[in-house]
């Protein structure tokens, strides 16, 4: 796939946060309340504790990692609701870029609103309530790559509901994180679920990424076995979320469905 494209629908997110710098706020604001808000919680919950009981890595290290998932997705949804709130389908597509060019930019535009949020949150966590990030060392890479690939998958699959369903459709979209958030078992084990619950949490590659935290900063080691897991899932579900989006687009060109698309609603 020829790179430089993908790169121009990524500049022209670029363009767009330029040209009006408020689209840029959130790129931050939100993230930065959320360990605002968790670190003093957090803060609280160990005065209550047993003596050397620390909350920080627990709680707010779990903020942290689901809203860098939080915000790898909805690089990928905001973007393409651009596309969407624009009514600029039919002027992208009727130049010589692909589909796998159009998605990679939204993948790219996503890198870059995901990292900015995640240095925010490294600043604020560290610096101000001493969340030991680092100790993690080189397992902070993986474990990134795992939410990255499934917030991806996740953004991907949201932009083709609402290709399919029409731009009503974007207000299912906000609160998906939050849908799954308990099967993810951010902040508890996976044995605290109900038996139907687990079964569900197997098949979130987050789910494994905080299993695994909780494993490490208890003493253990992170198993290797779970790390892989999660990755080849994460993976193997990005790859469908492409193939789906794939068979709505075509389904869209078909029936003429993206020349009649507007913020008003579609069939």
């Amino acid at each position: 796939m020829r790179l430089r494209p993908a790169a121009a629908v990524a500049l022209r997110q670029f363009y767009l946060m330029r040209s009006s710098p408020v689209r840029v706020i959130p790129l931050f604001a939100w993230v930065a309340i959320d360990i605002v808000l968790w670190g003093f919680i957090t803060r609280y919950l160990n005065t209550l504790s047993a003596p050397g009981v620390d909350l920080v890595p627990r709680l707010l290290g779990a903020v942290l990692f689901w809203d860098f998932f939080t915000r790898v997705m909805q690089g990928v949804t905001t973007a393409f609701l651009e596309d969407v709130w624009s009514r600029n389908f039919i002027n992208i597509f009727a130049t010589p870029l692909s589909l796998r060019q159009y998605l990679g930019g939204l993948v790219l535009t996503s890198v870059t609103t995901s990292l900015i949020g995640l240095l925010v949150m490294l600043v604020l966590a560290t610096a101000v309530f001493g969340l030991p990030f680092f100790a993690f060392g080189l397992l902070l890479v993986p474990l990134l790559l795992v939410l990255f690939l499934f917030g991806i998958a996740l953004g991907i699959l949201a932009s083709a509901m609402v290709l399919r369903l029409g731009p009503a459709s974007e207000w299912l979209v906000w609160p998906l994180p939050a849908l799954l958030s308990p099967f993810a078992a951010v902040f508890y084990p996976v044995s605290t679920l109900p038996h139907w619950m687990q079964a569900v949490s197997r098949l979130l590659p987050p789910s494994y990424v905080f299993e695994g935290l909780r494993t490490v900063i208890g003493g253990g080691s992170f198993p290797a076995t779970t790390l892989w897991g999660g990755a080849a899932l994460a993976a193997a579900q990005m790859l469908l979320a492409a193939w789906v989006f794939a068979r709505v687009f075509r389904h869209a060109v078909r029936s003429g469905l993206l020349a009649r698309y507007s913020a008003e609603g579609s069939a």
